[in-house]
């Protein structure tokens, strides 16, 4: 088939269960168990989970309690963050060997663009398969791949033959690939996008397809217009070496739910020292100060609000966070408090003239 747009030889790779992946291979005894990193506490929360536990359904972002439940021979283990990010950089330097267009979304995954790359390979497959191969004698851990003409059907690839394993989409399978697709695994449609798209008949990337521009843009607003690209095989977006943070945050979850604003106001006086020291770090300001309330139900409330000027100072996101908690009552007692700020100096105007785009028709031997 042929695109009208630029064709790329995009691949992702996605390491497997990282967190718990490093504690295995650190710790002997753990190889072939079920553990969860973080969640041991009573008010814990998974935040990775070795895939011998995922078999009886323990996730990240699942309470402790709730995980215990599901497998009670779980063993939890201490998160080392210092550790995860020395064997992801480990990771990266493999990467930089093939191309400097390298984006990384978190420690343990990666866009690189290597349609032209430092080894003169034509294969974006073959390069997958040494980089995987390069981690795995590096690290002694393993990692998952997806090769196609774009971001979006490279990341839903990846996940296809979980774990230590790959996936090329060539060019002239996109369409069909996509038509055959489960909408649940469309990267970027959630549990409850993917529940309303059941409603409105759409089961596969086929009954996506069928649907017109305006119908997606009736049922799902902005993201309609996603939606109804990206099953066509479309997606523009390019390999951004250097991601511009759109907001920095810190947030606490409370041994002890919170009943009173009164009793919130020293635990946001040291997040708000914290987003203090981030923001320092990173030389950034911003002007919108975002307040997150999750409460013991785990219902989410954020409230917003955005000043005239730049701030990076504690004492002036502690104000405005202040002002943010008594807007309104507390819907319920409160487990977890956040501050984060966004609409920062490093984002580009946005008026700025945007470059036109030049479009290639390139013949890929992937």
């Amino acid at each position: 088939m042929d695109f009208d747009f630029p064709l790329r030889k995009i691949i992702h790779v996605d390491m497997d269960a990282f967190y718990a992946s490093v504690e295995q291979h650190d710790n002997p005894e753990l190889k072939g168990k079920p553990i969860a990193v973080g969640g041991g506490s009573k008010r814990g929360v998974v935040s990775a989970a070795s895939y011998e536990a995922r078999k009886y359904g323990v996730r990240s972002a699942m309470a402790g309690s709730i995980a215990l439940r599901n497998c009670p021979h779980l063993i939890f283990v201490k998160p080392r963050f210092d550790r995860y990010k020395e064997v992801s950089l480990q990771i990266r330097e493999i990467f930089y060997e093939y191309t400097d267009l390298v984006e990384p979304l978190s420690l343990d995954e990666a866009y690189l663009d290597v349609t032209e790359n430092k080894k003169g390979n034509p294969s974006a497959t073959l390069i997958a398969k040494e980089i995987r191969q390069k981690i795995f004698d590096k690290t002694g851990l393993t990692a998952s791949a997806g090769i196609s003409i774009n971001k979006f059907i490279a990341k839903v690839a990846s996940d296809y033959n979980k774990p230590n394993g790959q996936k090329t989409v060539n060019p002239e399978e996109v369409i069909e690939f996509l038509e055959h697709l489960d909408i649940r695994k469309f990267y970027g449609v959630g549990k409850v996008t993917a529940e309303k798209m059941y409603r409105l008949g759409i089961f596969t990337g086929k009954d996506l397809k069928e649907k017109s521009l305006e119908f997606l843009d009736k049922h799902f607003g902005k993201s309609g217009g996603h939606y109804y690209h990206v099953v066509r095989g479309i997606h523009t977006s390019e390999v951004k070496p250097h991601r511009t943070p759109k907001s920095v945050g810190a947030e606490r979850t409370f041994s002890e739910n919170l009943s009173s604003e009164i009793f919130m106001l020293e635990k946001l006086d040291n997040i708000a020292q914290e987003l203090e020291r981030r923001l320092q770090k990173s030389k950034i300001a911003g002007k919108t100060v975002t307040l997150k309330i999750k409460y013991s139900d785990f219902t989410l409330q954020t409230r917003s609000k955005t000043l005239p000027y730049f701030v990076a100072s504690k004492d002036l996101i502690l104000e405005t966070a202040k002002e943010l908690l008594y807007q309104s009552s507390l819907e319920n007692s409160v487990r977890l408090l956040g501050i984060s700020l966004a609409n920062l100096n490093t984002e580009k105007e946005k008026d700025e003239p945007k470059k036109e785009s030049v479009l290639v028709q390139l013949k890929f031997d992937f």
